[in-house]
């Protein structure tokens, strides 16, 4: 039988980043928290932890925190039935691209976070990789591109993101006086979220060019845009979210008519409890 005191300890080291801090949030000595981990692997005959060159969970120990998580969200729908029990705010943790977090996702989550009370724990993914963290147990849902749900999972489709290649005007004039082509794609700095990032390769394949590109990386939607506003380069991104400063006229596309579409899918394990359902009923009206 699982010993639940020890996941809460994986659990708290893993989302902590060390024993140290974990030890700080559970009331309890670094050497209590390795010794927890210690009985753990005891028990399973295996590690649970990597401790070099980062600490992160072993296979196993991603399926146990998964097991855990899962555990916290059925405890949690155990109360409206036995209201005696101690109901602690749940922390769900979920992966999504940070598109979505400075677009919609707050106005779409606001309500469920106030009535369930709940803590969100996001990790920020691109979508394009989410879905890995859902398989490796790591979190409790994703937002992803993937259509097709993993072994125990649902899949939703939430909606669509457009996105635009936009730029400056005045850095359009420079690299793109004469719309997008092959010698312009070679020397006009883009702009790239993260290496998982596909979303320029994918936009440069439909104008018909498969060639290299000089890119500036940028891991932020806030910054990727303010350094398309500057004339730094150009980057796609999305129509919302830059609807003020196509208005202003601070930022044009390089290339009218050849914007890309984006489908999101909400996955979600099966038997994740009431609030995962709550929160996926919510989705399923969004209007992107």
């Amino acid at each position: 039988m699982v010993d639940y005191k020890l996941l809460h300890a994986l659990a708290t080291v893993v989302e902590c980043g060390g024993f140290e801090r974990a030890g700080d949030v559970m009331g309890l000595s670094q050497s209590a928290i390795s010794q927890r981990i210690k009985a753990l692997e005891i028990r399973l005959g295996q590690p649970v932890l990597v401790r070099h060159p980062a600490l992160a969970p072993t296979p196993a120990g991603q399926r146990l925190l998964a097991h855990y998580q899962q555990v916290q969200l059925l405890e949690r729908d155990l109360h409206d039935a036995l209201p005696s029990l101690e109901k602690a705010a749940p922390r769900l943790r979920i992966a999504l691209n940070a598109d979505s977090v400075v677009t919609w996702w707050a106005d779409a989550v606001a309500d469920i976070c106030q009535t369930e009370e709940v803590l969100l724990d996001l990790v920020i993914e691109d979508q394009e990789v989410g879905l890995k963290r859902l398989r490796d147990g790591d979190v409790a849902a994703c937002l992803c591109a993937t259509p097709n749900p993993i072994a125990g999972a649902r899949c939703l489709h939430v909606g669509d993101m457009s996105y635009q290649p936009l730029a400056s005007p005045s850095y359009a004039a420079r690299f793109f006086p004469e719309g997008p082509s092959a010698e312009a794609f070679q020397k006009a700095p883009a702009i790239v979220f993260g290496p998982h990032d596909q979303l320029q390769h994918q936009f440069l394949a439909q104008c018909g060019y498969q060639g290299h590109f000089p890119y500036h990386l940028c891991p932020s939607s806030e910054g990727f845009v303010r350094l398309a506003t500057a004339g730094i380069g150009y980057g796609m991104i999305p129509q919302r979210q830059a609807a003020e400063q196509l208005q202003a006229g601070q930022l044009v596309s390089i290339a009218p008519g050849q914007g890309l579409t984006v489908p999101l899918y909400w996955h979600y394990w099966r038997h994740s409890g009431q609030l995962i359902q709550r929160l996926t009923e919510r989705l399923s009206h969004l209007t992107l």
